[in-house]
């Protein structure tokens, strides 16, 4: 399949000052380049490491709306985001992508927002919501909302990005969410997510990349400190809570 994205890697040179944010995260300070997989890499890590910061980053260098959204989405609601997609280079594939979409569970509320605003214009042609599953965003829950958007406006053939969809997503939707992306995959796509989720970073034969205080490195699922993490609290929770409970 193409590759979208092949790599992206830091303009460390015209980095103004690695004391300053963003610049100061772990997965920015300690970044030359990240060599991403052709269909899926996972940016795992710790609150704070700049997973979300950087997958933002590739999100408007690759031509999204910060808030998220398809390519053709141009609104802004609050000017949050940072400075660090102007010192990213992205090495793209031969082909461009057909589709993409910027999934964020954080700023969702305002793409389903924006897509009432534009239905509501005069004159405006077919219903954006349509292509989201045709029931209005606003009133749906939001892991009904989450979960629409992605199994109805994915269309394949795109770049997909997404910024911990598990927020607002079920085990067992994520778990259905393994077998949508496999779809997606064999439908020449390609995903970049920033997930804390055990079972989607599960996703067979991805690449995994972890951001730690030391940087960034390749690892395997059983490896991450979410795994071991969870599989301490399941293999033996009453101990692991006696621990963190007791007086």
């Amino acid at each position: 399949m193409n590759q979208y994205i092949r790599s992206i890697s830091l303009k460390r040179e015209e980095i103004p000052s690695f004391h300053t944010f963003p610049f100061h995260l772990p997965s920015i300070k300690t970044l030359n380049e990240l060599v991403l997989h052709p269909n899926v890499t996972f940016l795992v890590g710790e609150n704070g490491m700049g997973k979300s910061t950087l997958l933002e980053a590739i999100a408007i260098a690759a031509g999204f709306n910060p808030e998220g959204g398809s390519f053709n989405f141009n609104f802004s609601t609050h000017h949050s985001h940072s400075i660090l997609d102007k010192y990213i280079k992205l090495v793209k594939g031969i082909e461009k992508p057909k589709d993409g979409f910027f999934l964020r569970a954080e700023s969702f509320y305002n793409v389903a927002t924006n897509i009432e605003e534009l239905d509501r214009e005069p004159g405006g042609g077919s219903r954006i919501i349509d292509s989201f599953g045709g029931v209005s965003l606003h009133e749906q829950s939001h892991g009904e909302s989450f979960w629409a958007t992605f199994m109805n406006r994915f269309y394949g053939n795109g770049i997909y990005l997404m910024d911990e969809p598990e927020a607002a997503l079920s085990p067992l939707r994520q778990l259905s969410m393994l077998t949508r992306i496999h779809d997606l995959v064999h439908q020449n796509s390609q995903f970049i997510i920033a997930t804390h989720s055990p079972i989607i970073m599960s996703y067979p034969n991805a690449k995994i990349i972890e951001f730690t205080e030391k940087g960034a490195k390749e690892t395997s699922l059983e490896e991450t400190n979410h795994y071991s993490i969870m599989k301490q609290f399941f293999d033996n929770r009453n101990r692991l809570l006696h621990h963190l409970l007791e007086e």
